[in-house]
This record gives C-alpha cells, structure tokens and sequence, in this order.
C-alpha cells in the first residue's frame, strides 16, 4: 500500500513538473527589450521598443501569443543625418536618440510614435503594412518626453507626456503636428503622489487606454529607497479628472500598459532592470475589480503564466548569420543592428561571398566612435558569440575583432602592427582602455569568441581565441560587466573593425554565431 502510495505521488508529481515546463516563464524575454509599446490586431499581438542610438530604429515584433516575439520591420532607417548620429566630429548621441515609442491601429493605419533628445523633435511614422511598410514620416517640435499616442472615439487625436506633471496636448487629426488652438493643458499635476512625498523618478512612461468608457493611464515612478512602482489613474473623461493608486510594486517590474486576448484575459506588460543584460520585459495577469485593473497575483509578479512556453530568442530576437545571401534576401537580417548610422560604402556582403567586409574609411581615436560596428543583443541567463575573421586586408595600426558594447567595454580581436599581428584582448571596465594580453598571430584565420553570464546579476564575460575553430583558449581577464546610463543600453555583441593609422584596410567576417549556452 505504501509502495502504491508512493508510485501515485510520484506520477503526480511528474505530472507537475510536465505542467511547469509547458508554461511559460518571466521574464518572457530574457534580453534588452525597454520601454514596451503593445497592441494587438485580432489575433496578432504588435511591440515596439527603445533601441536609442542604434540603426535601424524602434524595432517592430510580432507574436501570436504574448511570449515568443519575431522582430519584423523597423519604424525607421536613419532618424536623423546629424553628426552626434553619424559618429562625426568627435559627437555621439548614446543612451539617447530615439526613446519610449508609442503603438496604434486605427482606421486601417498603423502609427508608431517617438522622439529624440539629439534632435528636439517628436516622430509620427505611419503605414498600411505594419511588417513590410513603406512608412510615412512626420516630424514636429518640441520632443513630446515619453508620449502616449491616442485616437479618442470623438476622432480627436492626442499626446500625453511629460514627467511628474503630466500634460495632455491635442494633434491635428490627421496627425502631421500640434493643433493649433487644441487641448493643451496640465493633466495630472502630479502624477507619483500614489507612491508617496519622497519621489526620487517622477511619474513617465505614459501609456493611455479605454476600457469600457474609462480612460485608464499608466506610469512608472521611483520613490526613494523603494523601488520602480507602477501607478494607474483612471477617469471618465480624457481631460479628467483623474483618481490614481499604485498597481503594482514588486521586484522593481514597471513601466507598461495592458493588453487584452481574443479569450477576454488581461495582461500587463511590464519590464525590470536586471543589470547588464538590460531592462528585460515581464507579463503579469490582471483582474478587474470595481473598474480598476489588479495586476499580479496577490500583489506578486508570478514566475510562471498560463500561456504556451518559450521556445527561445533564437532566432527571433536574436540569430545567427553566415554572411551568404541569396538572391532576393535583405543585406541584413532584422536581428542586426547598427551601432549609430552606418557608413555604407564601407561595408558589403557582396564583395567576397559568404563575408561581411568592413573596410575602414577614416582614422579613428576611440572605440565609442568607430563606424559600421555590426550589433546584436546579449541574451539571458547565459550566451556566447563567436566569429571567425580573415586579416588579410588590415593595414598598419588596425584593429578588428569581436566586442561586448556597453560603456565599459570588453574585446577580442587583431591588433596589426607593421608587418606583424597579434591576438589581443582590450579591457575598458576601469574607464580606460586596456590591452590585458596579446599573442602573436602568424596565420590570416583566427577564430573569436565572447561568453556572457547573467545568472542572479553576476554579469561577467570571459573571451577566447582558437587558431582551428574547435580549441578554444581563454585570453585576457574576465569582463565585470555594468549597465551604464551613459550608454542606457544592455550588453551587444558587436563586430567591428578600425584604423589608428590610416584608412583603407578591410576585415572579412565569415560569420556569427550565437547560443545559448556557455562552456561551464
């Protein structure tokens, strides 16, 4: 009997653990994805998020069920030509350009909306196709901070912005810019009050929705010595006024909205700040109770969701590349990006099939300003990337190779010097770049690789070289990796390659592959 009994919890409990795995998980997305904009189309769920300097920008993703996310366009190419975005004349814009975007459907039109600090100015980008464009842009002064674009039932059309004191301010309806003599007014005069007197961040990250009549706003604020806090006020009229609370305040998970299911259930989204991985998105479940959403369960953000489980980020999120491309295929898959624009005549995937070709077009004094850096995000809890390079072309003084981009840098790459190269790891984690350990390199093949591990915030990187692509040796020291609001960024891969001496010399790239596991 106590054999039987013994049999039956344990098939009992199999099935458990079966029920868990097939569940899926928080955070949903294991990687830099901040400032989340959602909104669903029938079936189809549509995000758009911060990438700041990066190029393309505001990257469109695509999903069926909340959880396993497909980027499938960009809102834009380039935002601006200027030179704190091309990297020119010693300017940059990190941790900056474009910020918290905005995301709508409405008669048919698809809106993506967002602004710039560089530029002073707020971006209307709207399209009939939201995964294959063409876009139309309009652009206006001032840089409307941390917006919520809003079609109202009336046909007016709004923005609700600002920091603490939280405006509303009316656009023209067919939203090319500010309407002259519109709604232009203070909204809520202070929007943390909620979350007490002490406020450390004030109310932002505006995100507006109705809900049977109800216009429902939510915000992040920070008080201080606790933690980022969600708020929702809530009104009967979108000028209000408005009564507010906190919704939720646990594991510093906040900034969001809501999104609803075709099956009538209600999430939040939401994200964390999880150290040098970046600001990684989370869903929580949420109940209406006397008209106000409830998010969590029992207050609490909840490791496990009744939805499908995740299939990984790879390749949706992040992917691997062999440089080949056929015929028809774009240049780059959408899971690149550009550190600031790119330079692109110095650059090709066609010049030698089946390599990425970097060529050096100016002499540069430092590695925040390189050109054509080729980006991807890290991913969590643990990753690698790796590349193999051919230095034939690099010229005196060049220096190319595989990084980890954050304001304290790690590398691994060839140094060229004269008619010599050497393997070299650079180490920029004390502010300052430097080379920890080189080796002399006397083939034109060598192999690169990058480990990250993010597990409970330890956020370290170790790097390694491989003269045949199968033995991997350590070099250098290991990578103490810190999320830095200089660059307001989580980790990237980056490929790259630049010239200290003089312009012209070129890097072949043969591929990148990336996993999501590490060698310990």
């Amino acid at each position: 009997m106590i054999r039987l009994f013994l049999i039956v919890c344990a098939v009992f409990t199999l099935i458990d653990v079966n029920a868990q795995e097939n569940k899926a998980r928080n955070p949903v997305i294991f990687a830099d994805v901040p400032d989340m904009a959602m909104m669903r189309v029938g079936d189809t769920y549509y995000m758009s998020s911060t990438t700041m300097h990066m190029s393309p920008g505001v990257p469109i993703m695509r999903s069926k069920d909340l959880i396993n996310w497909q980027i499938v366009n960009y809102a834009y190419d380039t935002l601006a030509n200027v030179d704190a975005m091309n990297l020119d004349n010693g300017k940059s814009t990190y941790g900056k350009e474009s910020w918290a975007s905005s995301i709508r459907f409405h008669n048919g039109i698809y809106y993506v909306s967002t602004f710039a600090q560089t530029t002073g100015r707020t971006y209307i980008y709207s399209t009939k196709n939201i995964e294959k464009g063409p876009w139309r842009r309009v652009t206006f002064q001032p840089a409307f901070h941390d917006h919520s674009l809003f079609f109202d039932d009336d046909g007016k059309v709004y923005m609700i912005w600002g920091n603490g004191k939280l405006r509303i301010t009316e656009l023209n309806e067919d939203v090319t810019g500010v309407k002259t003599g519109g709604v232009d007014q203070v909204l809520i005069e202070n929007a943390s009050a909620p979350a007490g007197n002490s406020i450390g961040l004030g109310a932002e990250g505006s995100q507006l929705i109705k809900v049977k009549g109800k216009y429902y706003l939510f915000n992040i604020t920070w008080p201080r010595g606790g933690m980022r806090t969600v708020v929702v006020h809530r009104a009967d009229n979108i000028t209000g006024p408005y009564e507010g609370k906190v919704a939720l305040q646990d594991l510093g998970v906040a900034q969001g909205g809501l999104i609803d299911m075709p099956n009538g259930e209600w999430y939040s989204y939401l994200f964390r700040d999880y150290g040098a991985v970046g600001r990684i998105p989370y869903l929580v479940p949420v109940k209406w109770e006397d008209g106000w959403p409830v998010l969590g369960v029992n207050g609490k953000v909840p490791e496990t969701l009744d939805l499908p489980a995740s299939k990984g980020l790879i390749p949706g999120i992040v992917a691997s590349d062999e440089f080949n491309r056929k015929k028809g295929e774009p240049s780059l898959p959408l899971v690149w990006q550009w550190n600031h624009n790119p330079d692109n005549g110095h650059w090709s995937l066609t010049k030698r099939k089946g390599f990425l070709r970097i060529t050096t077009g100016r002499v540069d004094t430092s590695f925040y300003l390189v050109k054509n850096m080729l980006t991807q995000r890290t991913i969590g809890p643990v990753c690698s990337g790796s590349t193999a390079i051919d230095v034939t072309g690099m010229k005196d003084g060049d220096i190319a190779g595989l990084c980890l981009l954050q304001k304290k840098y790690g590398m691994v790459g060839v140094k060229a010097s004269g008619n010599s190269k050497a393997i070299v790891m650079i180490d920029a984690q004390s502010g300052s770049a430097q080379e920890i350990q080189t080796f002399p390199l006397s083939q034109k093949v060598v192999y690169l690789k990058a480990e990250c591990d993010f597990r409970n915030k330890v956020d370290t990187a170790r790097f390694f070289y491989s003269l045949d692509g199968t033995s991997w040796q350590p070099i250098g020291a290991t990578l103490k990796m810190e999320y830095s609001l200089a660059h307001f960024m989580g980790y990237r891969f980056g490929l790259f390659n630049y010239a200290t001496k003089s312009a012209g010399g070129y890097t072949d790239f043969d591929y990148f592959h990336i996993s999501d596991k590490i060698s310990n």
